[in-house]
């Protein structure tokens, strides 16, 4: 893994991959790791709302990579190889975002470039989940979503503009219901807005240990981040062990009040105090910690007859 890491990191360093592959701007932190290209972090958002079939977004020093999301990114080449295949077809005269273009003018060039493929050569289709290319004539089977298909549920999420990356560490459940015989099969669902994200299922665990990262991107206009507990069954329906919601605004408006975190030393921002309108088992403090914005979350869970879960949610901005 040490040596794949450094791999990547040698990839970035190349003169073609210095700058965003979808905007130009200098510098990118993030990357699409079944596209292959690397990216800054507000067209990362973007990438983040297409989804992870069609794009898997990673930061190239705070997330975990596997051995095949490098060897994907390694298989690609960087930047201009995949531009020259993405972009084959870009019109003569056609104006590319710039660093400093808006939310939609984002949106539009690369929702256009890999979502509804049109810059493509019309005899390729594009196969993703190992950063590869075939043919449409080819006559192989892909389980890659294909525009039409994925248009409608992207619809409403599309065009949202989002201000930061909700990174949530799943971390345990403690004292959970009982829903099979003796124990249950525990998993973890956040919502938010149309997002969704799933931890893995831990068998026969009522304290069930995760220690999961999910990410989801956060728009402009957000609600309370959802939390469900859900018992997984084989057989029916899954059954609910458990819910409760988690207020954001007191770590976002925290996070932007006292600005980039990294010129901030370690230190306390803000608080989520405990009340009887929510689910908080003691006030939640928020913190900067190694220029991270930091908020551990204990929760009991609702309508259910037992049950406490441990978060800890990371706010990561989007640079305006």
């Amino acid at each position: 893994m040490t040596s794949n890491i450094r791999k990547l990191k040698d990839l970035l360093l190349k003169s073609d991959n210095r700058n965003c592959a979808d905007c130009g701007a200098p510098d990118p932190k993030w990357a699409s790791a079944n596209i292959g290209v690397f990216i800054c972090l507000k067209c990362s958002g973007v990438h983040r709302s297409l989804g992870t079939h069609i794009s898997k977004v990673l930061s190239v020093t705070l997330d975990e990579w596997s051995d095949e999301e490098i060897n994907s990114m390694i298989e690609v080449g960087g930047n201009s190889y995949a531009n020259a295949i993405y972009e084959a077809f870009l019109p003569m005269g056609f104006s590319k975002p710039k660093p400093d273009s808006n939310y939609q003018e984002r949106a539009k060039f690369i929702r256009s470039k890999y979502q509804l493929q049109e810059f493509l050569k019309p005899s390729l289709r594009i196969v993703s989940s190992k950063g590869s290319f075939t043919s449409c004539d080819s006559g192989k089977d892909t389980d890659s979503i294909s525009p039409s298909e994925s248009s409608n549920s992207l619809s409403q999420a599309g065009m949202v503009e989002f201000i930061g990356i909700l990174n949530v560490k799943v971390i345990r459940g403690t004292n959970l219901a009982i829903r099979d015989m003796l124990s249950s099969d525990p998993y973890v669902v956040l919502i938010l807005g149309q997002q969704k994200a799933q931890t893995a299922v831990i068998k026969s665990n009522l304290n069930p240990v995760w220690n999961e990262e999910l990410k989801l991107s956060v728009p402009q206009n957000y609600g309370a981040l959802k939390v469900q507990v859900y018992d997984h069954d084989l057989i029916s329906s899954d059954d609910i062990m458990g819910e409760a919601e988690v207020d954001l605004q007191p770590m976002i408006t925290s996070a932007m009040a006292f600005g980039d975190p990294d010129l901030l030393s370690d230190m306390q921002i803000g608080k989520w105090l405990l009340s009887n309108d929510n689910a908080l088992i003691r006030d939640s403090v928020i913190n900067v910690v190694d220029g991270k914005v930091i908020q551990e979350v204990s929760l009991k869970l609702q309508n259910v007859e037992c049950g406490e879960l441990d978060l800890e949610l990371r706010w990561i901005p989007l640079i305006q």
